[in-house]
């Protein structure tokens, strides 16, 4: 379905930090625009995955962080919204206390009057839902996950559906691969831009589910500066979403 892909640079936290800064101070590509091509991506492997490419009628979950995992799951309900699913959303804290670029997404889905709780109650096992977006926390983790972020992951870990991680499934260390309890059980995930180190352990590849990356407009470019090394084949040529073997 998607150009399979191996032997792959894998990048570290203080690496993907820079390749942010690049981005925006010098090649002027903003979080914004990472943002929505992250959940434009995250919506259509979404849909080709897990909707039978007919999001029409069908259920979706959108569990949000306020950070940019948060957002990008945002702008991925939002299109499959736009596409015909019902969408409902669920956030870890009240809109006021998330990050500017993910509030914006946040504000675009209250204008189109999806239901957005802080929440939870009812069990999920008794709702019917095809596809859970899980984009609790990313690079924001700092040991176990407490609190409402806590509550969320063992709510999408009891639902029936099926469940994918934006970058890395929520719970897991993106840099050491540490994995946290509790943590979510992906079915798939979407990385973004490089697969992040974590990825090189056994242990985090068994909890990822399929493995896919996604070109958020990146500058090859700006990938050689940062892994110092020469120039790759342009990665994305044939597809942007790509599945990591």
């Amino acid at each position: 379905m998607f150009p399979k892909i191996k032997n792959i640079a894998y990048i570290t936290q203080d690496q993907m930090i820079e390749v942010d800064n690049l981005m925006i101070n010098e090649y002027g590509i903003n979080l914004y625009q990472m943002m929505e091509n992250a959940g434009r991506n995250l919506a259509y492997l979404t849909k080709a995955l897990f909707l039978s490419n007919d999001p029409v009628g069908k259920s979706v979950t959108a569990v949000a962080g306020s950070g940019g995992n948060g957002g990008g799951v945002l702008a991925a309900a939002r299109r499959l919204h736009n596409w015909g699913a019902f969408v409902q959303v669920l956030i870890t804290k009240e809109s006021k206390l998330f990050e500017e670029v993910s509030r914006h997404q946040l504000k675009i889905l209250e204008k189109l009057n999806i239901p957005i709780d802080i929440t939870i109650i009812q069990d999920i096992r008794s709702l019917k839902v095809d596809v859970i977006l899980d984009g609790v926390i990313g690079y924001n983790i700092k040991g176990h996950p407490k609190g409402s972020v806590k509550r969320l992951i063992n709510f999408i870990n009891k639902s029936k559906a099926k469940i994918i991680s934006l970058d890395i499934p929520s719970g897991i260390d993106p840099d050491k691969g540490t994995i946290y309890i509790p943590y979510v059980k992906a079915d798939a995930t979407l990385t973004l831009a490089l697969p992040k180190k974590a990825f090189e352990r056994e242990e985090v590849r068994l909890s990822t589910g399929d493995l896919y990356l996604a070109d958020i407009s990146v500058p090859d470019e700006l990938y050689n500066r940062i892994l110092k090394k020469k120039p790759d084949k342009k990665i994305f040529s044939k597809s942007e979403i790509l599945h990591i073997i």
